[in-house]
């Protein structure tokens, strides 16, 4: 009885390593940040009362080449709506992430997060990773990946958050 104990603890503990409390979910308010820009720093509070699309993206990625031009179609299509863009780089050299942006210019606000703190705190698993906050600061909604064909979902979910009809 005693080893099964300890290995449940054992297994409890590792799914908390592996899924910290408070990693971001649907309904929960999404976690703050503060990151270097490609100008100025990138902070979560500062778009306060507008609804963000946050994007973690490496230069690696290549889902992430086919991300950034529609989601500067996103950001200029609904900005005057209340849309903001944000992409969070998770590169360890800055000069990769130069080289990409200068292959794949973003159309919106980009953040650099050599630590990997940001990521940890949306407990983000793949890249490209979207998490849609709400006008209110909570998350709405997590996506992995980035398909062509996922353009019109993801767009309506945007469209919904910022209370347009479809």
């Amino acid at each position: 009885m005693k080893k099964l104990s300890s290995f449940i603890a054992a297994g409890f503990t590792a799914a908390l390593c592996a899924f910290p409390l408070w990693a971001a979910q649907p309904g929960q308010v999404a976690p703050a940040f503060e990151l270097p820009g490609q100008s100025t720093p990138v902070q979560l509070s500062a778009y306060q009362g507008k609804v963000v699309y946050l994007d973690f993206w490496a230069s690696w990625c290549g889902p992430c080449k086919q991300s950034f031009p529609w989601m500067g179609e996103m950001q200029a299509k609904y900005k005057a709506q209340g849309l903001r863009v944000v992409a969070v780089n998770l590169d360890q050299k800055p000069a990769d992430a130069q080289a990409f942006l200068k292959e794949t210019p973003a159309a919106f606000d980009v953040a650099f997060d050599a630590s990997g703190k940001t990521p940890k705190a949306y407990a983000i698993q793949g890249m490209p990773t979207s998490v849609l906050i709400g006008a209110d600061g909570h998350v709405i909604s997590m996506h992995s990946g980035f398909k062509p064909e996922q353009r019109a979902e993801l767009e309506s979910q945007i469209r919904r958050a910022l209370n347009l009809k479809d």
